[in-house]
């Protein structure tokens, strides 16, 4: 056994972490110091993890919170009701929400339909990206159309690299372009580890929609 108090030995852990806390601080207030550019990013959440759209609505709701303006074009999911969009309808000066999909591709069955969806979605987003008033404009599930080539890549692209300076864009969907993502500021990858629709559990309201 030790010959060394119980309460001293606390004590010496406590200066210890103590210490080293002190130095992490130090670390990140250098660190924070050098970071002083500040403009608009183009943000992608891909993967086949839950939460895409989840995280985007949460970055709609922080700018609200700050009195930004939102705009939303929902590529594929407008056929949907969902609790996001009865928040944000009570918010009408400080969000437009354009849900112009019909679904996913597998409930039309109808690619020259969804062509036109996409085509009217996409002529929504380059006006919300154009217009000086939004701060932050989400394209949930652009990924989607991309990856069946219902809008060239190339134009998406360039209307993205067009964008206004102080403009936040967020691009929600699984199986992100490798364009788009090195086109990105910040690109996020959800990883699924577990999820209930493997065991039977259907999607729920609140949690998915």
């Amino acid at each position: 056994m030790s010959d060394i108090p119980a309460a001293d030995t606390e004590t010496e852990v406590n200066r210890l972490h103590a210490e080293k806390m002190l130095r992490r601080r130090a670390a990140r207030e250098r660190m924070m110091a050098e970071k002083t550019e500040e403009r608009g990013l183009l943000i992608v959440h891909t993967g086949p993890g839950k939460g895409k759209s989840t995280a985007a609505f949460g970055m709609a709701m922080r700018a609200i919170g700050h009195g930004m303006k939102v705009g939303i074009v929902q590529f594929v999911k407008g056929a949907w009701t969902s609790g996001e969009r009865a928040v944000f309808e009570r918010f009408p000066d400080l969000v437009e929400i354009k849900a112009l999909g019909e679904g996913f591709t597998w409930n039309t069955a109808d690619r020259a339909r969804d062509i036109r969806a996409a085509e009217a979605a996409f002529t929504e987003a380059k006006r919300m990206i154009a217009d000086p008033s939004f701060k932050l404009v989400i394209l949930d599930e652009l990924n989607i159309v991309l990856r069946y080539d219902y809008l060239p890549l190339d134009e998406v692209l360039d209307a993205l690299s067009a964008k206004p300076g102080g403009l936040h864009v967020v691009v929600t969907g699984r199986n992100a372009k490798p364009e788009l993502i090195e086109l990105a500021d910040l690109a996020t990858e959800m990883t699924m580890v577990k999820h209930p629709f493997r065991d039977g559990v259907k999607a729920q309201k609140g949690i998915e929609f």
